[in-house]
C-alpha cells in the first residue's frame, strides 16, 4: 500500500473512533495509572495531580527569578554578539514571563488577596515595592511585545531603542516579584511568629 493509501486508512480510522462512545471509566480519571503512555488532559486538572493552589506564589516566584536570570543571560549573550544564545534567553525569558502570568491569574482567581499586616516601616517598605512592581508589571507588557515584535520583523536599530528600557524595566519587576514575594510569604511570618 502506498504512504497516501495508508495515511487515508489511518485518518478513517481515526474519525471512526472519534465516533465511537468510549466506555465509562469504573473509577475516577485522575486516580488511573497510565503506565508508559499519555495521561489523560482531563487527569493535569482533577484529582491528585492538580498543584494545590498554596504552591502558586512559590511557584511564581521561582518563574519570576527564572526571568530575572534569563534576562541577565541575555543581556550577557548580545554584549557578546552572541545572537542566537540571546534569542533564545529572551524568548525564554517571555515564556516564563507568561507562565508566570497564567500561575498568577490562576492563584488569585481562586484565592484572593493575600494581606500584609505587619505595621511600620517594613510595611511602607512593602507597599512602595508592591506598588513599583504593580505599575512597571502593567506598563511592560506592551513594551516587552513591541521589542520582541522589532526583533522578530528584523528591525534591529528600533529594537535596540526600545530594548535599553524593555530590559532594565522587565528585570526589575522579576526582582521585585521575587521579593514581594519573600516579604509577604517569608518575612512577615517570621514577623507574625515573634
Amino acid at each position: 500500500m502506498s504512504f497516501a493509501g495508508e495515511q487515508r486508512r489511518n485518518w478513517k480510522f481515526w474519525v471512526q473512533s472519534l465516533r465511537k462512545t468510549p466506555p465509562k471509566p469504573s473509577r475516577p480519571i485522575a486516580t488511573q495509572h497510565h503506565w508508559g503512555g499519555h495521561r489523560p488532559v482531563a487527569a493535569l486538572f482533577t484529582g491528585d495531580n492538580m498543584i494545590p493552589l498554596s504552591e502558586f506564589p512559590a511557584i511564581d516566584a521561582t518563574l519570576n527569578a527564572t526571568s530575572a536570570l534569563l534576562l541577565s543571560l541575555g543581556y550577557f549573550f548580545i554584549r557578546r554578539k552572541r545572537i542566537q544564545a540571546h534569542k533564545a534567553c529572551m524568548l525564554s525569558a517571555f515564556a516564563t514571563s507568561s507562565l508566570f502570568l497564567g500561575c498568577y491569574i490562576w492563584y488569585h482567581t481562586h484565592h484572593g488577596v493575600t494581606r500584609f499586616s505587619t505595621q511600620g516601616a517594613v510595611r511602607d517598605l512593602y507597599l512602595a515595592l508592591l506598588g513599583s512592581h504593580t505599575i512597571l508589571a502593567v506598563i511592560i507588557v506592551p513594551l516587552i511585545l513591541t521589542t520582541l515584535y522589532r526583533a522578530w520583523r528584523g528591525r534591529f536599530e528600533r529594537h535596540k531603542k526600545i530594548a535599553r528600557w524593555t530590559l532594565p524595566l522587565w528585570f526589575y519587576v522579576s526582582v521585585t516579584g521575587v521579593i514581594v514575594y519573600w516579604m509577604l510569604y517569608h518575612l512577615h511570618a517570621q514577623v507574625a511568629a515573634r
